[in-house]
C-alpha cells in the first residue's frame, strides 16, 4: 500500500471514529433524558396518589410527535467502511522486527518496548478470543475490540488467534491476518508474540497508545 493511500486510509478511520463517538454521545444523552423523564413521572405518581379517571367527553386525538430519526444507515455504512478498511493484502513483513517473536513497533517506538511487553511490564487488561471465527467475523471483532479498548483507556490487551491445531495443515490461519490488521490500527503502537505463560504461539500481546 502506498504512503499516500495509507495516509488517506488513516484520515478516513479518524473521521469515522470521530463521527461514531459523536453518535454514541448523542445516544447516551437521549438515554439519560429518557431516564430523567421516567423518574419525574414516578415521583409525580407517588406524590399525587391514586386518581379517578373523568368522563371522556369530547376530546381531540392528537398524533404524537414523530420521533427524531436515528442515522442507522449512516452508522451501518461507517461500520462497514471501517471494517473494510482493514486490508487482508497489507504487507506487514517489512514492518516486523526479525526477532524470534516477529514483534512490531510503530515508528518512533523504542526497540526495547516489545521486549518489555513480552516480559509482562504492562498488565493484560482485556482479552479477545478469536477461536472459531471466520476471517470477516474475526476482522470485525478485532476492529471493534481495539477501538473500544482505546476508548476505555486501556494500555495492554491480549488477542488470542489460536495455534492452528484444528486447521487444515495445522497452520494458524488467523495468526498472520491478525498481525496485518493490527498494524493498520492507529491505536496500536506495538505487539509481540505472548510468552508461554500468556498463550505462547497462539496469542499476541498488544500495546495501545497511552
Amino acid at each position: 500500500m502506498r504512503p499516500a493511500d495509507l495516509a488517506r486510509l488513516n484520515a478516513l478511520r479518524q473521521r469515522l471514529a470521530r463521527e461514531a463517538q459523536e453518535a454514541a454521545t448523542r445516544r447516551e444523552a437521549q438515554a439519560q433524558a429518557a431516564a430523567r423523564e421516567r423518574i419525574e413521572r414516578d415521583r409525580f405518581r407517588l406524590s399525587v396518589g391514586a386518581v379517578t379517571p373523568q368522563s371522556q367527553g369530547e376530546r381531540a386525538d392528537l398524533a404524537p410527535p414523530a420521533a427524531a430519526p436515528e442515522p442507522r444507515q449512516r452508522q451501518q455504512d461507517e461500520a462497514q467502511a471501517l471494517a473494510s478498511s482493514l486490508s487482508d493484502d497489507f504487507d506487514v513483513s517489512s514492518l516486523l522486527d526479525t526477532d524470534a517473536a516477529l514483534s512490531y513497533r510503530r515508528e518512533g517506538i523504542g526497540a526495547e518496548v516489545p521486549v518489555r511487553l513480552r516480559r509482562g511490564q504492562w498488565s493484560i487488561q482485556r482479552q479477545l478470543d478469536l477461536h472459531g471465527l471466520r476471517r470477516d467475523a474475526a476482522r470485525d471483532a478485532l476492529a471493534a475490540f481495539i477501538r473500544q479498548a482505546a476508548r476505555d483507556g486501556l494500555r495492554c490487551v491480549r488477542v488470542v488467534h489460536g495455534k492452528g491445531n484444528g486447521s487444515p495443515g495445522r497452520e494458524p490461519v488467523l495468526k498472520d491476518k491478525v498481525k496485518r490488521w493490527l498494524v493498520q490500527k492507529d491505536q496500536v503502537i506495538a505487539f509481540t508474540q505472548a510468552s508461554a505463560a500468556d498463550g505462547g504461539l497462539g496469542a499476541l500481546l498488544v500495546l495501545l497508545r497511552g
